[in-house]
């Protein structure tokens, strides 16, 4: 039925949103993504080339996506059809191809638009091969998703992948300029508030618009809104992240790097926005442990010590005293010193444990509770550590096929400078009483 009412001009006096009457009607109209339509951006280049071939769209929403796709359709005299993932079946896709083909038969090329194209299955991903190899369509799929996670290799080596880039602060403004412009009205915003709302839209033009659209309803005659009544009147967007999805995982990369690097101001903001968005503070501090044990080791053993007592204080707590102990220990994880050689040396030896195979401890620090074992040498010559000079036998532990190792290499910080120390001097009793 829509498209029956947009045929025949009845829909001219429907009320639109403006997200909806402001989109672009030519490239140089989309805002905020030159790197890809500039003078020198990839799509502008592909089409001075008079060839798009497939592509595969990946950003966050709001950043016209869907947009330059129906742009792409008419600068390549291309029919223009859209579908969506998630209300398309394996025949309606059948349908869609076979239009496709007929249009290829009668000259015409089909740009093909599929949103959220992450959503379909492996099989259905599959069933766009064979369209595209032939030229019955030039496939431009769109997705908020990681495409290496979420698109088979196939369609993947097939379409190019270009990203867009969420909207920042300036190319917000632009659309909301245009808005001024077409409504024929200022926003009723202070500076300050304006700022609030263009933070608010977290990158997304879409969601810019619809804040602006609900500021106007809202406003009375003469009204100015500062940053606080702004706030009471759009409430508040929920920021861009899904607990289940790359966001996520994003986030969480930043914070254990910026630990890593002992960034507390950085490690903090991660670990807020996180927060912000919802994330279970259970899996923060999980995570806090890791980096206690991981990045930070035996340099301050600690660290494992007050990542721990966070947990246990938030477990306390609760929600949002508790989040405070978390906080302290990101900042304790993020200063203190780092060794990495625990981890390292973990690694080394599963490697060995596993390649080396079942290899019998040597017999003098074996048990002997049997007669039969004692007469077999078990235990024989075994050196009581406690009973030696310096409470060190300097025993050769090893098995005799495999020999002695060194996994742990302490490194020269914090508390593992001592325990280098202390490896150093037993390794030289160890040297003096193997020549004695």
């Amino acid at each position: 039925m829509t498209d029956l009412f947009s045929a025949a001009a009845l829909d001219r006096d429907t009320p639109h949103p403006l997200a909806d009457r402001l989109r672009p009607q030519r490239l140089d109209e989309v805002a905020g993504q030159d790197r890809l339509l500039g003078p020198d951006g990839a799509l502008t280049r592909m089409i001075r080339s008079g060839s798009i071939g497939s592509l595969i769209f990946w950003g966050p929403p709001g950043t016209g996506k869907t947009t330059v796709a129906r742009l792409l359709a008419h600068e390549t005299n291309l029919a223009f059809v859209q579908i969506s993932a998630i209300f398309t079946g394996v025949a309606d896709l059948k349908k869609t191809f076979e239009a496709a083909r007929a249009r290829r038969v009668a000259g015409q090329g089909t740009l093909l638009f599929v949103d959220e194209i992450h959503r379909f299955n492996r099989a259905q991903q599959d069933s766009f091969l064979p369209v595209m190899e032939d030229g019955s369509v030039t496939l431009i799929g769109a997705t908020t998703e990681n495409p290496s996670f979420e698109l088979n290799a196939a369609l993947l080596s097939r379409a190019r992948v270009l990203s867009f880039e969420r909207l920042d602060a300036a190319a917000i403004e632009k659309l909301l300029v245009r808005a001024e412009q077409t409504e024929g009205r200022p926003l009723p915003l202070d500076a300050d508030a304006r700022a609030a709302l263009i933070a608010m839209a977290d990158g997304d033009g879409r969601a810019a618009l619809t804040l602006a659209e609900d500021i106007w309803r809202a406003a009375g005659a003469d009204e100015i809104f500062d940053r606080a009544r702004l706030a009471a009147v759009v409430q508040r967007r929920a920021p861009i992240y899904d607990k289940a999805q790359e966001g996520h995982y994003n986030l969480i990369s930043a914070l254990h790097k910026c630990v890593r690097g002992s960034d507390p101001d950085a490690a903090l903001y991660y670990f807020a926005r996180m927060l912000d968005a919802g994330e279970d503070p259970l899996f923060l501090a999980r995570r806090i442990v890791r980096m206690a044990v991981e990045d930070i080791g035996l340099a301050d053993p600690q660290a494992l010590v007050v990542a721990n007592a966070a947990k246990d204080a938030y477990d306390f707590l609760g929600s949002p005293e508790g989040e405070l102990a978390l906080a302290q220990a990101v900042i304790y994880v993020a200063t203190a010193p780092k060794s990495n050689a625990g981890y390292v040396a973990y690694k080394a030896a599963r490697r060995i444990a596993a390649e080396a195979g079942s290899l019998t401890p040597p017999k003098v620090i074996l048990n002997a509770p049997t007669k039969l074992m004692k007469r077999e040498g078990y235990g024989e010559g075994y050196a009581y550590d406690h009973d030696e000079p310096e409470a060190f036998s300097g025993q050769d532990y090893w098995p005799e096929k495999l020999g002695r190792q060194s996994f742990y290499r302490p490194v020269e910080r914090g508390f593992e400078r001592e325990i280098g120390k202390r490896l150093d001097y037993w390794e030289r009793l160890r040297r003096e009483r193997r020549k004695g």
